[in-house]
């Protein structure tokens, strides 16, 4: 039978809108759509996507570490830009700054918008728990 654990980070939009962050199922996470959002479940930073991209990665590190996981486990990663082209750079920046030498599959869609006003980046992980931290 698989282990199945769900994490939470306890800011409102899980319950109204009925969804875990993170669901781990044997030894395999599943990490939901990651977005700049503060402690309280506020979101930050908007039209500001290179401190966006930081608060979000900041948010999947609180995922991962409550899974006991590091970012080298992180299988793949899919992210959601507004506005791709001219986001691309400092995507390509802030990625190797996250991973370091790290390389997980990536898929990266452009998208009209996304849920806040200025929200201009989700990430969504999957991690193999099995892989060498």
């Amino acid at each position: 039978m698989a282990t199945i654990d769900v994490y939470n980070h306890g800011v409102p939009a899980e319950s109204a809108f009925g969804y875990s962050q993170a669901v781990r199922s044997g030894d395999l996470i599943h990490v939901s759509g990651q977005l700049s959002l503060s402690d309280s479940g506020e979101f930050v930073h908007a039209d500001d996507f290179a401190a966006q991209l930081r608060q979000t990665y900041v948010n999947l590190d609180k995922v991962l570490d409550h899974f006991g996981v590091t970012r080298n486990q992180v299988v793949s990663q899919t992210l959601y830009v507004v506005d791709l082209q001219r986001n691309s750079e400092a995507i390509m920046k802030g990625n190797p700054a996250y991973f370091g030498d790290h390389r997980p599959a990536s898929t990266v869609f452009g998208v009209t918008e996304l849920t806040f006003p200025g929200q201009a980046v989700e990430i969504a992980f999957v991690v193999d728990m099995k892989l060498p931290a």
